[in-house]
């Protein structure tokens, strides 16, 4: 498992607000396509295919697949919540990785609602009801408020409650956002925003405003992986690598008593710090190597508390890291030049794969106005409650 998976091609397509996108085959579709085409291989070549989505029929991955060829590959459907679209970059990495196939291909899509996210069955247990149970133990329940924004404004309370944090700290990010987005063709919302105008936006939950939520979105990205041996055959020019790369679950710290544990953890802090150093020791490297990230930011309360839990910036100094500009262009690190899930949008199943296109571009210098300059390392960071958290360290081969 330890030689380099090369990241052979990447595409995706603009995302757009629900009622406003095509369907979810047509949309897979393209992105497959502009991933093939980027990659410069035909799908014949494509060995293994996994397919993320949250909402959707089984076998969708192959409805949206079959427009590209009738091959008999096999097709695996992924649902992993939020983390579903890294989660099939994860296991296409791991079909390249270990021999058992040298070009596997990777696509996520989501065709979305508009309206907070909700359940879809209503008979049978909720895979998520420890967390709503903690989430309950800790601060309540309001059956008036969408459970996404309780659960992360929780942890915004939770985080600044410890720090002291300003409410417009947490405005910043999504000003932040916006100013990123501003430069990405693919983002929903690519106007800029004002911290008044953030900060003067219905109040959601906790430090929550409604300009500091993500947006229902639909869209879909896809990757094609390959080995180095692949790559040297087929003519693949892409310089870009998986240099390491790892998958946590929740720990029981994100359900502990009373007293060992806050929202922070039950939304997934320790999974991601987990990852993270798993990451770092596996790529030789450290949080003060990378020069750019795509982190989870569905809420600015999660952006802020995973700066932390990435090691960015030590525990308690989320604040001062947004104050002095550190998580933007001329900082120490610039942090979802995309525009992140919070301008850019949040097609659950797309977006881990929307999060590796952009950081393969910008490793190979092709974001346009939002390059980051000299980026030769890159970190993913992509999680789902429920819970899943990947981290993917991402280098510019040399």
């Amino acid at each position: 498992m330890a030689d380099k998976v090369r990241v052979a091609g990447v595409g995706m397509i603009p995302f757009s607000k629900p009622g406003r996108s095509e369907s979810y085959p047509v949309m897979a579709e393209h992105a497959a396509r502009a991933a093939l085409d980027d990659a410069g291989i035909p799908y014949e070549a494509v060995q293994q295919a996994y397919a993320g989505y949250v909402y959707g029929d089984s076998t969708a991955g192959q409805s949206a697949l079959y427009s590209l060829g009738l091959s008999g590959i096999p097709v695996v459907n992924v649902n992993n919540n939020c983390a579903t679209g890294s989660s099939a970059l994860w296991l296409a990495r791991q079909a390249v990785a270990s021999g058992a196939a040298d070009c596997v291909l990777a696509v996520g899509f989501e065709q979305m609602r508009p309206g907070a996210l909700g359940r879809i069955w209503d008979d049978r247990p909720d895979p998520l009801h420890r967390f709503l149970d903690r989430m309950t133990e800790l601060q309540g329940f309001d059956d008036g408020i969408p459970v996404a924004a309780q659960l992360f404004g929780g942890a915004g309370i939770a985080y600044a409650d410890t720090y002291g944090t300003s409410p417009a700290t947490f405005a910043k990010i999504a000003v932040k956002a916006r100013r990123h987005a501003a430069g990405n063709p693919y983002a929903v919302f690519r106007t800029p925003v004002t911290e008044d105008e953030v900060l003067a936006s219905p109040h959601i939950y906790g430090p929550l405003t409604r300009l500091q939520c993500c947006p229902p979105t639909c869209g879909a990205a896809a990757a094609v992986l390959c080995s180095r041996d692949f790559a040297r055959r087929h003519g693949v020019r892409s310089p870009v690598v998986i240099r390491a790369q790892a998958m946590t679950s929740d720990s029981p710290t994100s359900f502990g008593t009373s007293g060992s544990t806050d929202m922070m953890r039950v939304v997934g802090y320790d999974m991601t710090r987990e990852a993270a150093r798993q990451v770092y020791e596996a790529g030789g490297c450290g949080p003060e190597d990378i020069g750019v990230v795509e982190l989870h930011d569905c809420f600015t309360a999660n952006e802020l508390i995973t700066y932390e839990a990435l090691g960015l910036t030590p525990e308690g100094t989320g604040e001062k890291f947004v104050l002095d500009g550190d998580n933007t262009y001329g900082g120490q690190v610039v942090v979802n030049p995309s525009g992140g899930l919070l301008s850019k949008g949040h097609p659950l199943g797309a977006t881990g794969l929307a999060q590796c296109a952009e950081l393969v571009w910008q490793l190979r210098g092709q974001a346009g106005s939002r390059q980051v300059e000299d980026a030769t390392t890159a970190l993913q960071h992509n999680i789902g409650l429920g819970g899943a958290c990947v981290v993917t360290l991402y280098e510019k081969d040399q």
